[in-house]
């Protein structure tokens, strides 16, 4: 168990000073103090945990975290000649998105479960941590994936049911 606590250990540090992350310029300057960033680093996962559990717009936080980063590491799989990137990054909007759906139709759980913004905060990082358990590529090949190979015929048929609809209702207005 501590053998496994200092290779996590390790390969965190690695990760705090990989300089194509976004974080490790704001680290380098708050390392200035003295403070090795890992123990800067695990004061700002524990200063946003509570603040998920106690703090004002707690909803905003934790939204922001499922959002900012991705976007910005989608936004370089973009620009970058590579289909793995891309391939990660789509799969993380699709679970998203799809857990965005489900969160509305569950919207009163938001309103009594006072850890709801921590555990779903904790989830969205999950969603998008680079490692072979990876919760968004978990959750496609696991349930999204499946799903969708039984059922796409049906959802593709009804999609350009959909489509000869509109485009009939659009050529009637024209």
């Amino acid at each position: 168990m501590a053998q496994k606590l200092q290779e996590i250990k390790v390969q965190l540090s690695k990760a705090l000073r990989d300089p194509s992350k976004p974080w490790t310029g704001l680290l380098d300057r708050a390392e200035k103090s003295g403070v090795d960033r890992l123990y800067i680093f695990i004061g700002g996962i524990a200063v946003l945990g509570l603040w998920l559990v106690f703090g004002f717009a707690a909803q905003l936080v934790c939204n922001s975290v499922g959002f900012l980063y991705p976007a910005y590491l989608s936004i370089h799989a973009i620009e970058s000649h590579k289909k793995d990137d891309d391939t990660k990054w789509l799969t993380y909007w699709v679970i998203f998105a799809l857990f965005s759906v489900v969160e509305y139709f569950a919207d009163f759980i938001v309103g009594w479960f006072p850890l709801y913004w921590l555990i779903k905060c904790v989830f969205l990082v999950w969603l998008m941590i680079p490692t072979e358990f990876n919760g968004s590529l978990v959750l496609y090949g696991r349930i999204v994936r499946p799903y969708f190979l039984k059922h796409h015929n049906v959802i593709d048929e009804t999609m350009n049911k959909v489509k000869e609809q509109v485009n009939k209702v659009t050529e009637k207005s024209d």
